[in-house]
């Protein structure tokens, strides 16, 4: 497949602080790329610069070809951006945006009336065409958002953190419209913060204090996970017990899931046999203990430790 991202050492630097540190990217046609990370690692800055709205420090990259230092005003003219701001206008019907967003994409006016009912379609809007705007609820809000981000049918389609803030049916309703578009080829490059959001993407990144720390398939990443364990602990005041465990030295990483500890350990029977007994004799009462697999949670949690204990 070609390459619609590839770059190399990218750097984005304010003054003295580095926001995004030699990061190498390459992200294949008619995939869903995932851009992992905690809030403040990078990725705002890195889809900023890739969509030619921040130059970088140093390093090289091109979009679809396209030097993102010299061609960035191309780059704009061919991609679909969506931001963390929902970038629709709330005074505005929801016809009368989409017709301000047709001409600011310079859609031709032969295709308007199209492109307006399939953006209407998909965002399931037409019987709301004349509402404001602002009186949508955010999960209308983020598809309408989307359907005028790719109105001039952009070969990337850009998406920074597109569902923060967004009910977890209304995020899963979203991620099937990104599928959708993926399936008809569109590449989709999309920001996130939720672990759970991974699992959807063809290919993953996390970045970390401005570093790439890995990369891969989902499958891929969870795979080199397995030769440590994931233990599931159900236990009597598990922010107390995760607190505890972590000074035990009977785990390798410990973190809260829910309302259980995922703990990982390198002896998944060694754990069976020796962590009941220690939260009962530690005052946690009985504890229950079961091996599981790996989620991205636990993965991208066990790699962003090991950085940091680095």
């Amino acid at each position: 497949m070609n390459a619609v991202v590839a770059v190399s050492g990218l750097t984005r630097r304010f003054g003295d602080f580095v926001a995004v540190d030699s990061l190498d990217l390459n992200v294949a046609q008619g995939r869903i790329f995932g851009f992992l990370g905690p809030n403040g690692s990078g990725k705002s800055t890195t889809i900023r610069m890739l969509c030619g709205l921040l130059q970088p420090s140093s390093g090289s990259g091109h979009v679809l070809g396209l030097d993102i230092m010299t061609r960035y005003e191309e780059i704009k003219r061919r991609i679909g951006y969506m931001s963390q701001k929902f970038s629709l206008y709330d005074d505005l019907t929801v016809e009368e945006n989409i017709d301000f967003f047709s001409g600011l994409y310079g859609v031709a006016r032969a295709r308007r009336g199209a492109r307006k009912a399939w953006a209407l379609e998909m965002a399931e809007l037409g019987g709301m065409r004349n509402a404001l705007t602002g009186s949508l609820a955010a999960g209308w809000k983020q598809r309408l958002a989307l359907g005028c981000a790719v109105l001039h049918e952009p070969d990337i389609l850009f998406l920074d953190e597109p569902t923060s803030g967004v009910d977890p049916l209304a995020r899963r309703l979203f991620w099937d419209l990104i599928a959708h578009m993926a399936h008809a080829g569109t590449t989709v490059f999309v920001t996130t913060h939720y672990m759970d959001e991974a699992e959807y993407c063809d290919e993953l990144a996390l970045i970390y204090r401005g570093r790439l720390i890995a990369a891969g398939e989902p499958g891929e990443l969870k795979r080199s996970a397995l030769s440590q364990h994931i233990m599931e602990v159900r236990v009597a005041r598990p922010y107390d017990a995760l607190d505890a465990v972590e000074r035990s030295g009977l785990v390798q990483e410990a973190a809260l899931f829910g309302d259980t500890l995922h703990l990982t350990v390198a002896d998944a029977a060694q754990a069976r046999a020796q962590l009941p007994p220690w939260f009962e004799h530690n005052g946690f009462g009985d504890a229950g203990v079961e091996e599981v697999m790996p989620t991205m949670e636990d993965v991208f949690v066990g790699l962003i430790e090991a950085e940091d204990r680095e």
